[in-house]
C-alpha cells in the first residue's frame, strides 16, 4: 500500500527521468551494436551491461529504479517500543525516554532544551544560559512518552533534597 501510494506521489516527478533514462538505455544499446571495444568501456565505466540477444528487458517500476537514489524514501520513523517481551510477554520502556525525559507525578514530563550541549564555543552566554532551562512537554508529547514507559517509571517517588518537589503536584488547576 505504501508503495503504492508512493509511486503515485513520485510520478509526476520521476516521469521526465524514466525518458531520460530509456533513451540513454537505447543509445547505449545502438552503440554495443556498433563497437565492442567501446562496449567494453562503457561496461566498466558505468555499469550497464548490454541486452542479451532474446531475453528483452526487464521491467522495472519507477519505484524500484529510484529507491538506490533517495534512501529515505522506505525508511519509517521508530519509537522501538516492544510491545511484548520475549521472556515474559511483558510490554517494555523506551529506555532513552528515560534517559532524556523526567515524569513529575501530575503526569507532566519535563526535559532540557534541543542543544543544550552541542557547538557551546560559538553560543553567546545569554543563548547558553536559556538552553540550560528545564520545559515541559505538550499534551500529544506526554502521551506519547506515557506510551513508552511502563507503570513502573508513572509511580510517585520520594527523594531527599527533590529540586522538583514543588513541582509534582499541580495547584489551582
Amino acid at each position: 500500500m505504501m508503495t503504492a501510494t508512493l509511486a503515485r506521489g513520485l510520478s509526476g516527478l520521476l516521469r521526465p527521468l524514466t525518458l531520460l533514462g530509456r533513451s540513454c538505455l537505447h543509445h547505449a544499446a545502438g552503440v554495443t551494436q556498433l563497437s565492442p571495444r567501446f562496449s567494453t568501456l562503457v561496461q566498466r565505466q558505468t555499469g550497464f551491461k548490454p541486452p542479451v540477444a532474446g531475453y528483452g528487458f526487464q521491467q522495472h517500476t519507477v519505484l524500484h529504479r529510484v529507491t538506490p537514489l533517495i534512501p529515505s524514501l522506505m525508511l519509517q520513523p521508530s519509537r522501538n517500543l516492544t510491545y511484548y517481551s520475549l521472556r515474559k510477554g511483558k510490554r517494555k520502556t523506551v529506555r532513552s525516554v528515560v534517559k532524556r525525559f523526567l515524569r513529575l507525578h501530575c503526569g507532566l514530563w519535563v526535559r532540557r532544551k534541543a542543544g543544550y550541549k552541542k557547538k557551546l564555543w560559538k553560543k553567546a552566554a545569554v543563548r547558553k544560559k536559556r538552553l540550560r532551562e528545564h520545559v515541559f512537554c505538550n499534551k500529544t508529547q506526554c502521551k506519547k512518552l506515557d506510551k513508552m514507559t511502563t507503570s513502573f517509571w508513572k509511580r510517585r517517588n520520594w527523594y531527599l533534597n527533590d529540586p522538583y518537589q514543588k513541582y509534582h503536584d499541580r495547584v489551582n488547576f
